[in-house]
């Protein structure tokens, strides 16, 4: 089971990722590297891309044919009066059109099929490869801008390798095409309707490099968003409690005029460029009428090739709106690319070892000898730090925020690596170990009560999924839990809402309890268990937690210190160093730190009484 001990300087928060998001990099618009590493997403698919890419080709060249066959038709069929020329031509003509509806129908399901097939390989990927990322990554990086990774980056990679790459060669196909079959028919009438392409050109150009920016401005104002209802939503309880709901709505009401204002330059460009390409294909229009005509009526071209002419020119312009809206996507899906293959790239901070070993059945001897750690290279945060705790003993470990109690715990678990000497389980130094065969004989109840969604049931059986009912409602009997649970609407059954709100934060720790109980660990870590409860359920809690510890090793880290007098050994922590050990009594006549402590919180809470 994986877990996370304290913290240790899980940096950022909701207006940290809104500025992460907003001052990410665009991609170049095509890199070939990147390109061909995604386009191994689309391998298991060679077969239905192939049939798709097929299609497109069949698509592409009927869309070609059907105004030649205009040219057939009216030149031939038409000018000598051959009805049943005409005939044959029009179902010629009818079995295109109906070629082509099939074909571009086909084409469009399996690049949807397949697309969404990659969507869900691509995300898969990236969250296996999370969770098997260390604690460390997790501190380092903000939830939301990973999120993105797997929403966002890896959508817009989709719709690029599923459909982009086959749309820009079709839209290729049929531009070319089109230029090839004019010139064939007219070279100098084909020239003449092409000098309209240097605006063309001009004209996307414009639009691309405007779009570029604009898009990108779109991308950041929906990140600040985001990120800032995010934060207001988050410290809601504080914005209350001083009366600032005014304050923050005008905050908000800026970050959502620049979000509106963003979008509307965006969408203003697209409301002039494809006017204008419409104007310019008009344009182009009336070029063909005024110089074909002037032929046609000079007899130096036909009016079959005029006509197809039109239709070519209509063709014409379609593919190059597409592939300047394409550019676009394939520079987002560069920028997502990178991003997502740089997390994929990235290793664990604490690997498996080369030659992996099952952990054999734990008995519970932990020794740390002269440990160092340090969670940045610049500053060390235990040092030369030697403990034993032998099978079954109860360890605490006490001392001021950031000493380093947390750090010991993180260790033991392996969920980071020492930075000198080395941390033995039973003789076996944990480096040495897969860290699931480690894990899985390990538990942990923490400060914070974790609840997953699904019932009761499923979050006490979390870490044995193949409990029965009855061994899951022994384990909340040993809690305490199982009184509150059959008072609930429906019992074990009932559903756990986000957050676990539908319960308080100590009937959440009894199920995180339970959950330890029913996992029946070798080893438990106990992070301030009851530290956020009432005094009543602190009882519940330490009751349960004295079935728990009992035959068990057992590391408890401790803010009360009442609740670790029965520890067999206490380890004060300062400065990164144990500074004291021994039994409660023990401690006390020393009357150094521990004593120091002690008698600030029995002062304390003498006053408060």
């Amino acid at each position: 089971m994986s877990f996370s001990i304290g913290s240790v300087g899980r940096s950022g928060g909701p207006g940290h990722a809104m500025r992460s998001l907003a001052n990410e990099k665009e991609g170049k618009a095509f890199d070939p590297q990147v390109t061909l590493r995604l386009l191994a997403f689309l391998r298991p698919h060679t077969a239905k891309m192939a049939l798709a890419f097929g299609l497109m080709l069949i698509a592409s060249g009927l869309t070609l044919a059907v105004p030649y066959l205009m040219k057939v038709a009216i030149d031939g069929a038409i000018v000598a009066k051959d009805t049943a020329s005409l005939g044959r031509i029009s179902l010629l003509m009818g079995g295109a059109f109906l070629a082509l509806y099939i074909s571009t129908a086909g084409q469009r399901y399996l690049l949807s099929w397949v697309g969404q097939r990659v969507l869900a390989t691509l995300r898969s990927r990236l969250v296996e490869h999370l969770q098997r990322l260390s604690l460390g990554y997790h501190d380092k990086h903000i939830i939301g801008v990973t999120i993105s990774r797997v929403i966002s980056d890896v959508s817009v990679i989709n719709e690029l390798l599923s459909q982009g790459l086959i749309t820009l060669v079709g839209d290729v196909l049929v531009l070319v095409g089109t230029v090839v079959v004019m010139l064939t028919m007219s070279p100098r009438l084909a020239l003449i309707t092409f000098s309209v392409i240097p605006l063309m050109l001009i004209v996307t150009r414009v639009f691309s490099r405007h779009a570029k920016s604009a898009f990108r401005e779109t991308r950041r104002s929906v990140a600040a968003i985001v990120g800032t209802l995010a934060e207001d939503l988050t410290g809601m309880r504080v914005i209350q409690a001083f009366a600032q709901e005014e304050e923050t709505q005008r905050r908000f009401a800026k970050v959502n005029d620049a979000n509106r204002t963003a979008h509307v330059g965006a969408m203003s460009l697209s409301f002039v460029f494809l006017p204008t390409m419409d104007f310019l294909g008009i344009l182009s229009t009336a070029v063909v009428l005024w110089f074909g005509g002037r032929a046609v009526a000079a007899d130096e071209l036909t009016l079959g090739i005029v006509v197809a002419f039109l239709a070519y020119v209509s063709r014409f312009f379609q593919p190059v709106q597409e592939m300047s809206q394409l550019y676009t996507t394939m520079q987002q899906a560069m920028a997502g690319g990178e991003r997502v293959l740089e997390l994929l790239d990235t290793g664990p901070e604490v690997p498996e070892p080369e030659t992996p070993l099952e952990m054999p059945p734990i008995r519970g001897r932990i020794e740390l000898d002269r440990v160092h750690f340090s969670y940045t290279p610049e500053t060390e945060v235990l040092h030369d730090v030697s403990l034993v705790i032998e099978p079954g003993q109860m360890v605490a470990l006490v001392g001021p925020t950031g000493a380093g109690k947390s750090s010991i715990a993180n260790l033991v678990g392996r969920y980071y690596d020492v930075t000198g000497g080395a941390v033995c389980i039973d003789g076996i130094d944990v480096r040495t170990v897969t860290q699931q065969s480690l894990r899985r004989q390990m538990g942990l109840v923490s400060q914070e009560p974790f609840l997953f969604p699904g019932t009761v049931a499923d979050n006490i059986r979390f870490g044995r999924p193949d409990a029965d009912m009855r061994d899951v409602e022994s384990a909340a009997r040993m809690s305490n839990a199982h009184d509150f649970i059959v008072d609930l609407p429906n019992g074990y059954a009932t559903e756990i809402v986000e957050g676990g709100v539908n319960l308080s934060v100590g009937q959440r720790q009894l199920v995180c309890i339970a959950r330890a109980v029913l996992a029946d660990p070798r080893i438990l870590v106990m992070d301030e268990a009851t530290a956020s409860v009432d005094t009543i359920t602190e009882a519940l809690i330490q009751e349960a937690l004295d079935r728990l510890l009992s035959a068990r090793t057992s590391v408890v880290i401790a803010h009360r210190l009442s609740t670790i007098r029965n520890a067999d050994v206490i380890c004060v922590i300062q400065d990164g160093k144990i500074v004291e050990k021994g039994r409660h009594e023990e401690l006390l006549a020393l009357d150094g730190v521990y004593r120091n402590l002690y008698e600030r919180q029995f002062i304390g809470a003498e006053e408060e009484s």
